[in-house]
């Protein structure tokens, strides 16, 4: 009788083990699924037309034009700094731009200093419009700029981390994930960390990707200089760990220990 008793303690237990294996790996398969917490109803993004403003080191093209494009020309002078960059082929190229300098401006020809850091591209561009049409330098002056340095930096539990060159100026979290072959299995979603630069100081926002908050956060669209970074999860420390070698010994002697007893 007492026999009994002890085999139907230890297939209780068995069953138990089991239950509580298959409740922790769906847990895992959760937390690997992107907005599994999601709500029906998502909010149109109010932020994405915001524009990023210019800070120290950015890399600008500036071009202008005008209906006399002889007097133009003096403008579009050969940009006074350049630097070499490297592409994820390994070839290098050669880019020219004004620099944002430690005191915020550029070097505009003809005009001479102008305060950059502070703007944004558009209030920049107004301002030397305006100073164009106010020496009477151009007639309808038309300028635009663009950076030359936008990038983001993707690091941690990805595919393929790496630094990445936006050339529309423009990207999302999600998109920026996808270029870098997306999170790996034991990448966590719910705790990835944008650090972000802002008047000299670096901020650390978490963001959850396993909930569609994220499609009403001011961090959807990232910003120049970025970076991302992918946490690790519980079983890609516990695999890299000096526990590693010893859990399947410890579990096969607890199985064998378990089926030894049950079947006395």
């Amino acid at each position: 009788m007492e026999y009994l008793k002890n085999k139907l303690k230890f297939q209780k237990l068995l069953c138990y083990t089991y239950i509580i294996g298959l409740m922790i790996s769906c847990g895992n398969a959760k937390n690997a699924i992107y907005f599994n917490k999601s709500t029906a109803h998502i909010k149109s993004n109010s932020y994405e037309s915001l524009e990023p403003i210019l800070q120290k080191n950015d890399l600008l093209s500036i071009t202008v034009s005008s209906i006399n494009p002889q007097a133009a020309e003096m403008f579009n002078l050969s940009n006074n700094f350049s630097t070499q960059s490297s592409t994820t082929a390994g070839n290098t190229t050669r880019v020219s731009g004004y620099l944002v300098d430690q005191d915020g401006a550029i070097r505009f020809p003809v005009l001479g200093k102008i305060e950059a850091a502070g703007k944004t591209k558009k209030e920049l561009r107004e301002e030397i419009t305006s100073i164009l049409v106010d020496r009477k330098l151009l007639i309808e002056p038309i300028v635009d700029i663009r950076y030359l340095n936008y990038k983001i930096s993707i690091l941690g539990e990805v595919k393929n981390p790496s630094v990445i060159n936006i050339p529309n100026e423009k990207i999302s979290l999600l998109e920026a994930l996808g270029l870098a072959g997306d999170i790996t299995i034991y990448g966590r979603r719910d705790n990835i960390s944008l650090i972000r630069e802002q008047n000299g100081i670096k901020r650390v926002i978490k963001i959850d990707l396993t909930t569609n908050e994220i499609f009403n956060s001011p961090y959807y669209y990232l910003k120049s200089n970025d970076i991302i970074y992918v946490e690790p999860n519980s079983a890609k420390i516990a695999s890299s760990s000096e526990v590693k070698g010893w859990i399947p010994v410890i579990l096969s002697g607890i199985s064998l220990a378990i089926i030894a007893i049950v079947s006395l």
